[in-house]
């Protein structure tokens, strides 16, 4: 079973956006830019470090950049059965499932940076990761220091993430160490996000989220407030807002998704965090980051290779559709330029035909049993294309 997750602010990096540069998920790219009026071409190409550090750039970017992954996964037909994201990567979630448009969740992502700057400026901050240490000392910590600091991240076993006042996450951090905390590392933010000093951010979003009104999905959620799977749109009003100033628990979802019967955890967007916590927490996770376009022949790789185990030894003549079709990426017009021939043996990644410029590649391996549209037959996305039956 397959999960869908999505990093948050702090995963963005220099020049994120040029490995996109050309490939047809960019004109998401254009149409945010379009959207907010702003150039985040330039951002994604060609920003320093400390304008990226910026919330109101790190979010938008990270955003932005996680969707065109989206774009380009969804065009070899691949869907999750559950989503999750890292505080930002929420919205990214709830807009790869459809409880919001890419048009509302950009304008939402906006608000919430620029609500959350404001806030950093309103109330000064900072944030600290602790290693090695149980949730519970780190706790224990945060009250020792008798200042205004709190956990803000349950990421994984042996990372959480403080934050508070600069003296309260100081004094927090002495204590962790006391307590046997193998590290603190202080983060390059710009407040102490997911704590109290955030909820004039809370109070300036609550009436943005209400005016998108998310929808219901077919796909769940798992929020970071609950650690819960939500399908029902009218639940991520009250979610989202809550999120901005309680912990994120985010091992928490993780292990929600591993009971749910999740096997294999896909990070979609810039860097690859969420994809070593999914390791360190859920014991035998397949994980796999999803950052660049090449990264999707690694994708293919996992899926193919879970589907594989997955299978069983069957007798005779049997088809279990939903295991081997092979879906279009796009709306237009189906070509058989450089197909194979029925009865050939496909590998992951193989091309099977084009949609409107676009490959049809396999998601798996198997023998070409034959092909589901004709030549010169338009098609719609996701409409099937071929059939496989695995050796």
């Amino acid at each position: 079973m397959l999960a869908f997750t999505f990093p948050g602010q702090g995963s963005q990096r220099e020049g994120m956006g040029r490995p996109w540069l050309g490939h047809e998920s960019w004109e998401l790219v254009t149409e945010a830019s379009e959207i907010v009026d702003r150039d985040l071409g330039r951002v994604l190409l060609d920003a320093e470090p400390e304008e990226l550090r910026d919330t109101r750039n790190a979010q938008l970017t990270t955003f932005v950049s996680s969707l065109m992954v989206v774009d380009a996964v969804e065009r070899l037909g691949l869907e999750p059965a559950y989503c999750a994201g890292h505080s930002l990567g929420e919205y990214t979630a709830l807009v790869a499932t459809g409880a919001l448009s890419f048009e509302e969740g950009v304008r939402l992502v906006a608000e919430r940076a620029d609500a959350m700057h404001d806030a950093g400026i309103e109330n000064p901050g900072t944030m600290a990761a602790v290693l090695g240490l149980d949730d519970d000392k780190v706790e224990i910590a945060c009250r020792l220091a008798d200042d205004e600091v709190w956990v803000a991240n349950y990421n994984a076993p042996g990372q959480v993430v403080i934050a508070g006042s600069d003296s309260g996450v100081l004094q927090a951090g002495e204590h962790a160490k006391k307590l046997g905390a193998k590290r603190v590392m202080a983060l390059s933010v710009a407040g102490a996000f997911h704590t109290p000093y955030m909820t004039p951010a809370r109070d300036r979003l609550r009436k943005a989220i209400a005016e998108a009104a998310p929808r219901d999905t077919e796909v769940p959620v798992v929020s970071n407030v609950d650690a819960l799977p939500h399908d029902e749109g009218g639940e991520w009003s009250s979610l989202l807002s809550a999120q901005l100033s309680s912990p994120v628990r985010w091992k928490h979802c993780l292990l929600t998704l591993d009971e749910a019967g999740v096997t294999d955890f896909v990070e979609l967007g810039p860097g690859g965090v969420l994809t070593g916590m999914a390791k360190r927490t859920v014991e035998g996770a397949r994980a796999v980051s999803v950052a660049v376009p090449d990264d999707l022949d690694r994708l293919l790789e996992l899926v193919s290779a879970g589907r594989a185990a997955a299978a069983p030894a069957l007798q005779g003549e049997h088809l279990f559709a939903t295991e081997r079709l092979v879906v279009s990426p796009a709306a237009g017009v189906f070509t058989r330029e450089g197909s194979p021939d029925e009865g050939a043996i496909i590998d992951t990644g193989d091309t099977l035909g084009r949609v409107g410029g676009h490959d049809v590649r396999s998601p798996f391996t198997g023998v070409l049993q034959s092909f589901l549209a004709m030549e010169g037959e338009r098609v719609t996305a996701r409409q099937p294309i071929a059939w496989l039956r695995t050796a």
